[in-house]
């Protein structure tokens, strides 16, 4: 696959999930084990974690983590989760607009990542 069509391929996945994000019940969702608003996986721990949606949408200021799709199982994947320094508590970026930068252009919301992580989907 060429770079472009990689580009794409990875924009069209973040659109899809910006989507769902949107779309989830932010008060309710996800609270529910057996019926999650999302599912992400954290690759430094090999562990897959529900989530909802928290807010569906923050202005682009302070500490972000990048949420992408392409995980294991073809849902969202994230460097890190609870446990790791790096994890900055649930607040998402998705690069929706596929320039590699955090930018206005981006979708920005809040989905914590609730344990026990779980090594199956």
């Amino acid at each position: 696959m060429n770079r472009t069509a990689v580009k794409t391929a990875v924009a069209a996945g973040a659109v899809v999930l910006a989507q769902t994000i949107m779309a989830g019940n932010a008060t309710a969702g996800g609270r529910d084990r057996d019926n999650p608003d999302i599912v992400v996986y954290v690759t430094s721990q090999g562990l897959y974690y529900d989530s909802f949606v928290a807010a569906k949408s923050l202005p682009p200021a302070g500490r972000f983590q990048k949420l992408e799709m392409g995980g294991p199982h073809g849902g969202p994947m994230t460097e890190w989760g609870p446990g790791d320094h790096e994890f900055v508590g649930g607040r998402w970026w998705l690069d929706t607009n596929s320039d590699g930068v955090m930018d206005e252009g981006d979708t920005y919301f809040s989905c914590p990542l609730l344990g026990p992580g779980r090594t199956d989907p």
